[in-house]
């Protein structure tokens, strides 16, 4: 069992950094980087600070802050006075990051359509059941292990 988990490991990370050449792919074709998409994306369901942003997408404070900062800079998305932190404002996207990012978007549905064409809905599902138990166990794992 251990050495079927190390292979699925294995095979998780080829397919992120095969998904993740191909997505950033995806941005250049709309002048942008995979990082900014993922930013734009986390930010287009409600706007953030960026530590919670940071957090949701599970990367450093710094790096975000820099990208936050690019978008800002082209006028994709806007520091918005957060009415809980002073200090901390809001991320939001301007109506321009959200045109680029629905411009991203139909491009990714696009290709996801090719990729998923002959894989039957029911077992992607069934992939993504198995990925989200094992997060579980991982972070269930972290939490009972002395740090």
């Amino acid at each position: 069992m251990a050495e079927e988990l190390a292979l699925l490991v294995a095979d998780v990370f080829e397919a992120a950094g095969l998904l993740r050449r191909m997505g950033e792919g995806v941005a250049a074709a709309e002048g942008q980087t995979q990082a900014r998409w993922q930013l734009l994306s986390v930010v287009s369901e409600e706007p953030l600070p960026v530590a919670r942003a940071a957090r949701r997408l599970g990367i450093a404070r710094q790096g975000v802050q820099r990208v936050a900062n690019d978008l800002v800079r082209e006028g994709l998305a806007d520091f918005q006075p957060n009415p809980d932190h002073r200090g901390s404002p809001l991320l939001t996207l301007t109506p321009l990051g959200r045109t680029t990012l629905e411009r991203i978007t139909t491009r990714a549905d696009a290709i996801h359509q090719v990729l998923t064409a002959d894989i039957p809905t029911a077992d992607i599902a069934a992939a993504r059941t198995l990925l989200h138990r094992l997060i579980g166990e991982v972070r269930t794992y972290e939490e009972q292990e002395p740090a």
